[in-house]
């Protein structure tokens, strides 16, 4: 069809064609075709009537004093960013069985014992040497100014000492290894020298009695007790360690006075119940601890 149509079909291939039963349609639809025309296209006019739409081009002049005003917000923003940021207060914590050691920013170090947290504020240090202490740790303060320890059952101050703070639940224990420190609990304020310690148990002082240790033996991985109850013992195991442990309550009761470490789980809970003559099995992190005659 489409030779027969450009005049290029051979007679075969029109007499071939003329056979065909659609040959009659294919004639029609290039007749009517044929008539079609395609429409003119003015490029100009149209150039023009796009051009009166569009109009002459406005040019703004942007003010000097205008992006000044923008560029000093910005500036004012990040300022003020930055000194919300550096008025926060730093925390530093501790999770079960970790120690973090760190400097303060007059260079005071601080060792955290396990599940502790202390917080200050770097910005206003120089002029208000104090924290916040939930736990346990052990200071080497620089001397200087005040530098205070606030706990939620008191606050203990020094000008520059080596000393230890324990402030969990209802106890709260200090131990002086070098110079002085002021310890302060509801109405009463003791000085406490080099070589002593402190024990405060709900707001009342139990003991006040010399120590003969250097630093705290936690430090070098061992926690020691003293006539301590053993759900305190317990409590302390279970943060150097990431265990539960479960006893009846009439065992919870005993005293005990020793040391455990912090570096073989076994070793340090014989070293504990063994003396109380208790026993005790071990499944995963689940201990359980019971008299014989419990079993």
């Amino acid at each position: 069809m489409h030779k027969y149509l450009n005049g290029e079909a051979t007679a075969e291939e029109i007499a071939q064609l003329k056979e065909s039963p659609e040959y009659a349609s294919y004639i029609k639809i290039s007749e009517v075709t044929g008539e079609f025309t395609t429409p003119s296209f003015d490029a100009e006019g149209n150039k023009k009537a796009i051009d009166a739409k569009i109009g002459d081009p406005k040019v703004r002049t942007l003010s000097p004093f205008g992006m000044f005003i923008r560029v000093a917000a910005v500036v004012m923003v990040l300022l003020a960013g930055y000194l919300y940021v550096s008025t926060l207060d730093t925390t530093v914590n501790t999770g079960i069985a970790a120690k973090e050691t760190f400097l303060l920013p007059d260079n005071s170090e601080v060792v955290l014992n396990a599940s502790s947290e202390i917080v200050y504020n770097k910005k206003k240090w120089n002029d208000n040497r104090a924290l916040a202490l939930e736990g346990e740790a052990y200071f080497k303060v620089e001397k200087g100014s005040k530098f205070s320890v606030k706990t939620s059952q008191g606050i203990v101050s020094v000008l520059g000492t080596q000393f230890n703070v324990f402030s969990r639940d209802t106890i709260f224990n200090i131990n002086c290894y070098e110079g002085l420190v002021s310890v302060q609990f509801n109405d009463t304020l003791i000085k406490l020298p080099a070589g002593n310690k402190l024990k405060i148990e709900n707001g009342t002082l139990v003991v006040h009695t010399q120590s003969n240790t250097q630093s705290p033996s936690w430090i070098t991985n061992e926690s020691s007790f003293d006539n301590a109850s053993l759900a305190t013992v317990i409590e302390e195991l279970q943060r150097q360690y990431p265990i539960q442990i479960t006893s009846q309550n009439t065992i919870v009761n005993k005293r005990f006075s020793g040391s455990f470490t912090h570096q073989d789980l076994m070793i340090a809970l014989r070293s504990v119940f063994d003396p109380l003559q208790l026993e005790f099995t071990v499944e995963g992190d689940q201990v359980h601890v019971y008299a014989p005659k419990d079993k």
